[in-house]
C-alpha cells in the first residue's frame, strides 16, 4: 500500500513539475497536478483489471482526455493546459530509453521487446485520446445542430 501511495504522489509531483515548466497559470497548477495523481491511479487499477500495457493505456489516456475536457470547462481554460501535465505519468520514458540503449548495444532481442512495449504505450495513448476527443467533437456538433434547428 505504501508503494502505491508513493507512486501516486510521485505522479502528482511530476505532473506539477510539468505544469510549472509549461508556465500554467498558478490557479490551474493544482488541478493539473491532481490529474496526474488520478491518471496514475486509473492506470494502476486498469492494469490490475486488464493486465498488459495496451488496454490500461487506452483507458488511462481516455480518462486523461476526459479529465482535461471537464477541467477546461470548469476553469474556462484550454484543455491542453490540463491534458499535458495529466498525461505525463503515462509517457513510456523508461521503455523508450531501454529500447534505444539496446539498439546502441546491438541487443536486438531486448530492443524488440522494449520497442514492442513502447509501441503499445504509444498506441494506447493515441487510441484513448482519439476516442474521447472524437466523441467530444461529435457531441459538440450534434448539440450545435440541434440548438440551431430549435
Amino acid at each position: 500500500m505504501k508503494h502505491i501511495i508513493l507512486q501516486l504522489i510521485t505522479a502528482m509531483t511530476g505532473s506539477m513539475g510539468f505544469a510549472l515548466l509549461f508556465h500554467v497559470r498558478p490557479r490551474l497548477i493544482l488541478p493539473a497536478a491532481l490529474g496526474g495523481f488520478f491518471n496514475w491511479g486509473i492506470y494502476l487499477i486498469s492494469a490490475r483489471f486488464f493486465g498488459g500495457v495496451l488496454m490500461p493505456s487506452v483507458v488511462t489516456a481516455a480518462f486523461s482526455a476526459l479529465y482535461a475536457e471537464v477541467m477546461a470547462r470548469r476553469f474556462r481554460a484550454p484543455a491542453t493546459v490540463f491534458f499535458i501535465p495529466t498525461i505525463i505519468p503515462l509517457i513510456p520514458g523508461s521503455t523508450l530509453y531501454y529500447t534505444m540503449s539496446c539498439i546502441v548495444s546491438k541487443d536486438w532481442n531486448a530492443a524488440r521487446e522494449f520497442g514492442y512495449t513502447t509501441a503499445q504505450y504509444a498506441l494506447g495513448i493515441a487510441a484513448g485520446v482519439s476516442l474521447v476527443w472524437t466523441l467530444n467533437d461529435v457531441i459538440k456538433k450534434v448539440s450545435a445542430t440541434l440548438s440551431h434547428k430549435i
